[in-house]
């Protein structure tokens, strides 16, 4: 062992000259040619012969074996490799389950130990985390099967090829090659592009350039097609018994291909195929006119030939150790990979090359291509894999944003009756969701609660028939089931078993019209649900992750776009090549920041920093952050609690009260609907619909002057305060009452109730309130207590049910509203204050700002209680200039009007409702320093921001309850928290 060492140690002296040209080899392109692993001049042919040179002849056979290794096993496991590698010279590892941090610390220990530099290879079909913990799952080849964008695959290529290079890794034992057609496969399946051949010639290219092009050796499998077999090889040999002219056509026709395209490595599989050689029982592994016969004299095919793995028992069954690996190196492989007994099966090549059966010449080439297959992949230079960051790096924005585009790509609309897709009316309509095969609330119910409000189900593929028919039955009163269909199993079998009753519940809700039907599921799960073609609408999503399961759900609401074809014939109405093309219609998408342009790490540690020294200054208790871009959701996040006093945290779906951006959001978007249909006039006064107002001094304050807050009216009036008897000896008469009745219905707290006729002294003293003298910018809300009536008065409709109707529901605001706590539970809204003056309660579910309190919760002032999501909705249609979900609220003309500078001669920054930003700017002002003039919005003292920025497409919410447990708390102020954030979305998109 001694001995070893230090011969590995001279070795890495003598070469160390020739490690200078490392960047050189790893940024080495492996698509160039259909000969890469040939030895020829130059430097390569240095390092190989330098190399060779070193080794003995038992040391060249172990160049030719990659043992199986694993990152979860213990000690034992370890020093067998460490044995491995210094007693028989191996020539590279093949890893398996584990994660990358132990890998990669186990891959420096290894080839630390090694005095050749070891060939790494990892069986990652769709990514590391087909293999790792931590690590990134593409989407399963039959799902890429159906992307119509090639250069996806090959961006998914490259991505998978940084990770490997990351991860000290330089080959993959991918893409699978097979054609599947057999519907029966247990063992392709989902691992293969689909049943076409061009198609998944196509796609296996692609995914292979995107690796080679990129350092990492590709490898096409299962040659010669292990797509049409019922057998699975690992578990006994398979037969196949086409003709030669149909295995040309159709098998071979992918690997042809790739071989003309320069592919750098084929794996072998085991298989027995009687047309090309009919020894009996004879895995194609071991076959000579497989191997030298068809691949390498007919297909010219020159890179390296690999086995699968040798412990299947599609050659274990018929062969045993040592004997297969004899027959494997006959046969024309290259490398042998993952045999049982590594020892044993050197021992018995030896012999093989005494008896004359193998040659040294031969064994001597094939290692000569083994060690140039090293020096392509920058072995010549290796350095040690830097564990820092690793996990960061492996799962880096970029390989995210990729891998949504590829799972976006690949939905697959095979029904969509009437265009059902994408819903469009949300009005009206009563939504349920039924995840079949989840236990609780899935990604996908999660998902299509952003968009409207939606009742959810859920059922066990085992519910007993008595469970089935109760859902049944409840199901019937709603006007659309959403219904997803998902796996129990880790992988998507199309093997599955399902009862009756599961079969006939898809079957029913198919044949009702009502259904859109979402499967999680192997393409091939269609042929087991009679029924189901006869769905309104059928979403092939071919796997159940979490990123599936989310897109789904935005392409049936309209946020994504898709044009899928399915890449197998799935039964007798689904054919391969069957996809519909469904567009979005501009509602909300949820990505991340790369998918427009946008930093995440700036993003999400700058807004994390803010709102972490937000909390400990407590400053407030918790809050949520939102940014779209571009009508896509790229940061949507909940920190802290609901107050100082509890460990309930806050969730993205938790509801605020947004105070003075009430003002923004209820009469303000009616009254430009009623501008646009010339109902109200912006210079007309205020008087003509408030008849009260014709006989006071505020008769001739237009709308405009009013909205722009330059009308002279005073800021507030302390309404309550007008309640108390003089003492403070409690409230004064016909005011207040500790219990409801008739005469005093309006509810302000569980014991405190305000007479009816209250409203009429506050219209009063709004009336005879005096008016400044200058006419300058001044804030005002006390017209906002007016419009809800004038509205009414106007449309001759409920103001609270002509918002909802004309925009809210609409717009799918679900969350977005009046008087939450006849909708929601206290655990689903945040407190505001401990109001010990005039309520002396906490603040909990109610509107905070006494008078809207006192106006029964509904005014226009303050009042509306939103998360940041429902929010958001609406500075959406703002910033769209009206426009939203494929429909239009209000004209581009006339938010255009009211986002405007109204009375900037005047130094007034304000628009018509909306705040702006400052004229001349000053740092810690009311907006963001890269805030556009353009931009508009409107902040809420109870510590809430929402913004739009039409100049750079983007909304910002901001929701808080600084205000708790009191008023008096102003470091959300003086930190500037709300605005800092802003910047920081500016600044990530820099």
């Amino acid at each position: 062992m001694i001995r070893n060492r230090i011969v590995g140690l001279t070795f890495c002296i003598v070469l160390g000259w020739l490690f200078l040209i490392t960047a050189q080899a790893q940024n080495l392109s492996l698509s160039s040619g259909q000969t890469p692993f040939k030895a020829g001049d130059g430097e390569v042919q240095k390092w190989v012969d330098s190399v060779f040179n070193t080794l003995t002849p038992k040391e060249k056979i172990g160049q030719l074996f990659m043992a199986a290794a694993y990152s979860n096993r213990g000690a034992d496991h370890q020093q067998q490799i460490i044995d491995l590698i210094e007693e028989y010279k191996i020539g590279g590892l093949v890893f398996f389950q584990g994660g990358p941090v132990r890998q990669a610390r186990l891959t420096n220990k290894y080839q630390r130990t090694s005095a050749v530099p070891l060939l790494v290879a990892m069986d990652a079909e769709w990514g590391l985390g087909m293999r790792l913990d931590s690590a990134v799952s593409f989407p399963y080849q039959m799902a890429l099967g159906a992307i119509e964008n090639d250069e996806l695959i090959y961006a998914m290529g490259k991505e998978l090829a940084n990770n490997f290079k990351r991860l000290g890794v330089h080959m993959n034992f991918a893409p699978v090659a097979d054609v599947n057609n057999n519907p029966a496969n247990p063992v392709i399946s989902y691992r293969s592009f689909g049943e076409q051949r061009e198609r998944v010639a196509r796609k296996s290219i692609a995914f292979m350039k995107g690796m080679q092009d990129h350092g990492i050796l590709a490898t096409a499998k299962h040659f010669p097609g292990h797509g049409d077999t019922a057998t699975d090889s690992h578990h006994d040999l398979p037969v196949i018994k086409h003709t030669k002219s149909r295995l040309d056509s159709l098998e071979l026709f992918p690997f042809r291909r790739m071989i003309d395209e320069g592919i750098s490595s084929i794996m072998i599989a085991h298989m027995s195929i009687p047309t090309l050689d009919s020894t009996p029982n004879l895995p194609s592994t071991l076959s000579e006119p497989i191997v030298k016969g068809l691949l390498r004299e007919k297909l010219k095919f020159e890179g390296l030939v690999v086995t699968d793995a040798m412990n299947m028992k599609g050659v274990t069954k018929h062969f045993e150790v040592g004997e297969a690996d004899v027959k494997a190196l006959q046969a024309g492989n290259d490398l042998i990979e993952f045999t049982e007994d590594i020892p044993k099966a050197i021992k018995a090549i030896q012999a093989a090359i005494k008896r004359g059966d193998l040659k040294q010449s031969d064994i001597d080439e094939k290692c000569k291509k083994v060690l140039t297959a090293k020096y392509k992949v920058g072995l010549a230079g290796y350095r040690p894999v830097e564990v820092r960051q690793l996990v960061e790096d492996l799962n880096n924005p970029q390989i995210d944003l990729v891998n949504r585009q590829l799972v976006e790509s690949s939905l697959t609309v095979l029904r969509n009756e009437n265009g059902v897709l994408p819903i469009k009316n949300l009005v009206n309509t009563k939504f349920a969701s039924l995840s079949i095969g989840s236990k609780k609330h899935s990604k996908f119910q999660k998902m299509l609660a952003n968009y409207a409000t939606i009742d959810h189900y859920n059922i066990a593929l085992d519910a007993p028939a008595s469970e089935i028919t109760a859902l049944t039955e409840t199901l019937k009163k709603y006007d659309r089931i959403i219904v997803g269909l998902h796996q129990v199993r880790k992988r998507p079998s199309n093997n599955d078993a399902y009862p009756t009753e599961v079969k006939n519940l898809i079957a029913g809700l198919s044949g009702g019209g009502k259904a859109l039907i979402a499967v999680f599921r192997n393409p091939y799960t269609l042929a087991k649900f009679e029924g189901i073609e006869q769905s309104a609408g059928l979403i092939m999503c071919y796997a159940q992750s979490d990123l599936s399961q989310e897109l789904a759900a935005q392409l049936i609401f309209g946020g994504l776009s898709t044009s899928g074809k399915l890449p197998v014939t799935a039964n007798d109405s689904f054919k391969a090549g069957d996809g519909l093309e469904v567009s979005e219609i501009g509602r909300f998408k949820y990505t991340i920041p790369e998918e427009v342009g946008m930093d995440s790490k700036i993003l999400q540690q700058g807004i994390d920093s803010l709102m972490e020294m937000a909390m400990e200054a407590r400053a407030t208790p918790g809050g949520q952050v939102l940014v779209a871009k571009e009508g896509k959701v790229i940061f949507h996040q909940a920190y802290g609690y609901h107050s100082y006093f509890d460990t309930v945290k806050v969730k993205t779906t938790d509801i605020y009260d947004l105070a003075s951006i009430t003002k923004v959001t209820t009469s303000l978007p009616i009254m430009m609907k009623l501008i646009d249909e010339g109902k109200i006039n912006l210079d007309e006064p205020m008087s003509k619909y408030v008849p009260e107002l014709k006989k006071s001094d505020k008769k001739d304050l237009t709308f405009r002057h009013i909205l722009a807050h330059q009308a002279r009216l005073k800021p507030w009036i302390a309404y309550w305060e007008t309640t108390i008897k003089k003492n403070n000896a409690g409230f004064k008469a016909k005011t207040f009452k500790t219990d409801s009745s008739e005469a005093y219905p309006i509810k302000v707290t569980d014991n405190l109730y305000l007479h009816k006729n209250y409203r009429k002294k506050i219209f009063t003293a709004i009336r005879k309130s005096p008016l400044e003298k200058e006419a300058s910018y001044k804030y005002s809300g006390l017209a906002f207590y007016l419009f809800p009536t004038m509205i009414e008065n106007i449309t001759g409709q409920d103001f609270e049910d002509y918002l909802y109707t004309n925009f809210y529901r609409r717009l799918g605001a679900t969350r977005l509203t009046y008087k939450p706590f006849q909708r929601f539970p206290n655990s689903e809204i945040i407190p505001t204050e401990f109001d010990l003056p005039f309520r002396q309660v906490l603040i909990h579910g109610r509107v905070h700002d006494e008078g809207a309190a006192m106006m029964d919760g509904v005014s226009s002032n303050a009042g509306l209680f939103s998360n940041a999501n429902d929010l958001a909705k609406l500075f959406q249609m703002y910033m769209k200039m009206g426009e939203y979900g494929g429909e239009r609220f209000v004209s581009e003309a006339t938010v255009k009007e009211f986002t405007r500078y109204q009375f900037p001669e005047n130094k007034n920054r304000r628009g018509l409702g909306f705040d702006k930003p400052a004229l001349t700017y000053a740092p810690n002002g009311n907006a963001a320093k890269d805030a556009s003039p353009e931009s508009f919005g409107h902040t809420g003292f109870t510590g809430t921001r929402a913004w739009a920025d039409p100049k750079h497409q983007l909304v910002y919410i901001f929701m808080s309850n600084r205000v708790h447990p009191t008023r008096a708390n102003t470091r959300l102020y003086k930190l500037n928290t709300r605005t800092e954030i802003e910047q920081v979305i500016y600044n990530a998109m820099k």
